[in-house]
């Protein structure tokens, strides 16, 4: 189970870069679920997802945002997001109807969450880099 969050060595520039995309999209993901984690189970209203699963993303967003600031449990985190994101795109560019175009009653576009999807899956795959949480308290593989 260690192997799983051994980052890989990777160079200092970067693992530099990876510790600031952590560090910005962290702060997002942690400002967009920190309103959703105030009310975990009905952020979306009435005729949104199962509670349960407005909960999960709420925890995701935020927690995993904060894991990711950490560098902490990166995968995890990272796995997470990536599933949260992928629901967050397809409702936006399936079920509304121009997902391109924000709308006056507060959809937003797909576009977000693709940007959002992309961070998770590049940091689910290369890891947090040798400045984290992770590389501390599990070593690095490599």
């Amino acid at each position: 189970m260690n192997e799983l969050f051994k980052p890989l060595r990777l160079p200092s520039r970067v693992s530099i870069g990876l510790l600031i995309l952590r560090f910005v999209a962290g702060l997002a993901f942690m400002y967009h679920g920190f309103g959703k984690i105030q009310n975990p189970f009905g952020w979306m209203g009435p005729q949104g997802f199962p509670p349960v699963l407005q909960a999960l993303a709420a925890l995701s967003e935020f927690g995993g945002g904060l894991a990711w600031i950490l560098g902490m449990l990166t995968p995890l985190a990272s796995l997470l997001l990536t599933c949260t994101m992928g629901v967050a795109l397809s409702v936006h560019a399936f079920m509304l109807h121009d997902p391109f175009v924000a709308s006056e009653a507060g959809k937003s576009s797909f576009e977000p969450a693709a940007g959002y999807l992309c961070i998770a899956i590049l940091l689910l795959l290369s890891g947090p880099g040798s400045f984290s949480g992770d590389r501390l308290i599990f070593g690095e593989k490599g």
